[in-house]
């Protein structure tokens, strides 16, 4: 039996979300054995090579959501040549990139003494460039990975990826406690990134065995010119959501100071987990929405694009919420009080979430359609407002000004930019998109004030209860009767019937 997009859709967000959550529990467990067997060198050192590099590479999976759009249209033909000679061109790009990732972390290398200070690690650019090569090898095999994603199948590489991300934590965790040896620490990242990658590559072999024949066409020069010019648009979307992120940490360190920053990064470790997950639950439905993109009409895509905006205002005003009123108690208990930051920062934080949150529906549609070029200034833009309106707040709000820099320069840019993209290739007014993101945002704004009231007087446990059922049950009420809510509602209670029927039919 055939699956439906609905079934694609639900399936590959199950499986982000569970990898995304195994992903942050392990790698806390690495973390918390890491700075108990190493010395503060190492952890200073671990932290600023993860920073550099991920400025050098960009994240790969941020790459490999957005890149499949060209062959969703071959795929719903049945296309295999074009597919194969799609694929040829996805070979050479992640090759080139993973070439470019390598030469520009050397070149970086003679910097390395100077950022360091005075802090003498031994084996210092060994360290380097084990994870330089670490990075560069997750590309060169990834282009496979396009092309299972494209047929829906995301949850196939996603499960690679938790089998052999589980894998390694877990021996690199032996390793720290039994043996303490941090290059061999680093070589157990590279064994599971090469093993990974090439488990993932024979999977896509057995899946599409066409990948193996070497008589692809080459693409005609316009195609090959078009779609080069929306993956080199693509990247400057990356590159500038990369250095716009990387901004507040330079602000802070350079105007305010390394107390800023440290407290910043406990907020942003629970923060940016919680948007990590999150994010999952959208991404998931992208070679879904590609896929209904090339085979519906714009009154579907429409409906499709109004229901996941319906999802993704409500996980991430939900949470936002609860992070405003939770995560001051939780970063008190767990890192101490000197680390607490204001409620004024908190709020401006909470906002930056949530104002975040609600563009993930735009870029997913916007990646699954390959619409990269029309905005593709907007991150310069945005990163040049942002250290602007940043630095001049700084001196007069302090740490303050520096969020709510990045939230003003947001506003100004990619929350208008974005969707006035999309909806113009949709054909769809922008004041229906305007329109519900203001009635979502008052209902958020109300519900996060009525809650604050009720939550004045409690303790953590009974502020986490009261968020949890006081939002929901709230907006259960309020949402009720919509067309989004009743949709889902439907979609959900077809999809549980239609699994039950499949095990039924499989048990007889």
């Amino acid at each position: 039996m055939e699956k439906t997009r609905t079934e694609h859709s639900a399936r590959n967000t199950v499986a982000a979300v569970i990898s995304r959550m195994m992903a942050i529990l392990m790698g806390f467990a690495v973390r918390i054995v890491f700075t108990h067997t190493l010395s503060e060198t190492y952890v200073g050192v671990c932290g600023l090579f993860s920073n550099i590099i991920m400025v050098l590479a960009l994240p790969e999976l941020d790459i490999v959501t957005a890149i499949p759009y060209a062959l969703y249209d071959p795929i719903a033909r049945g296309d295999q040549e074009k597919q194969k000679s799609l694929m040829e061109l996805y070979r050479k790009f992640y090759h080139v990139t993973a070439g470019v990732i390598l030469a520009s972390g050397v070149a970086c290398s003679p910097l390395l003494e100077p950022v360091t200070g005075n802090q003498k690690v031994e084996h210092l650019i060994f360290i380097y460039l084990m994870y330089l090569f670490n990075s560069a090898l997750s590309w060169l095999w990834g282009y496979k990975r396009t092309l299972i994603d494209a047929h829906q199948l995301i949850s196939v590489g996603v499960w690679y990826q938790t089998v052999f991300l589980v894998i390694q934590d877990v021996v690199q965790i032996a390793v720290l406690w039994f043996n303490g040896n941090f290059l061999l620490f680093l070589s157990v990242s590279l064994i599971c990134t090469l093993a990974r990658n090439i488990a993932l590559s024979r999977k896509a072999d057995s899946l599409y065995p066409y990948l193996k024949e070497k008589d692809a066409e080459p693409l005609l020069r316009e195609e090959k010119k078009e779609i080069a010019d929306k993956l080199r648009a693509m990247m400057m979307h990356k590159v500038g959501n990369v250095v716009v992120n990387s901004t507040d940490y330079l602000l802070l360190s350079t105007l305010i100071g390394l107390s800023s920053v440290g407290s910043f990064f406990n907020y942003y470790l629970i923060i940016g987990s919680v948007r990590q997950v999150l994010n999952q639950i959208l991404q998931g439905i992208t070679a879904s929405v590609g896929n209904l993109g090339v085979s519906a009409d714009k009154a579907k895509i429409r409906e499709i694009l109004e229901d996941a905006f319906f999802v993704g205002q409500w996980i991430f005003g939900f949470a936002a919420i609860c992070i405003y009123e939770l995560i001051n108690p939780f970063i008190e208990v767990s890192f101490g009080r000197q680390y607490v930051f204001p409620l004024s920062v908190v709020l401006v934080l909470c906002l930056k979430f949530y104002v975040t949150g609600m563009r993930q529906t735009v870029i997913v549609f916007r990646d699954a359609f390959g619409l990269f070029r029309l905005d593709r200034y907007k991150a310069v833009l945005e990163t040049m407002l942002n250290l602007g309106i940043s630095m001049v707040l700084v001196f007069r709000l302090g740490t303050l000004g520096v969020f709510l820099g990045t939230l003003i320069s947001m506003l100004l840019t990619s929350v208008w930019m974005e969707p006035f993209v999309l909806y113009r290739y949709i054909g769809i007014p922008l004041k229906s998109y305007f329109g519900k993101y203001l009635i979502y945002t008052g209902v958020a704004a109300a519900t996060s004030l009525a809650i604050h009231r009720l939550c004045m007087s409690q303790r953590f446990f009974g502020k986490l209860m009261i968020c949890f059922f006081g939002v929901n049950l709230l907006w259960l009420f309020l949402y009720s009767r919509t067309r989004e809510f009743r949709e889902l509602s439907s979609k959900g209670r077809r999809l549980l019937f239609r699994n039950r029927s499949t095990n039924k039919e499989q048990d007889d």
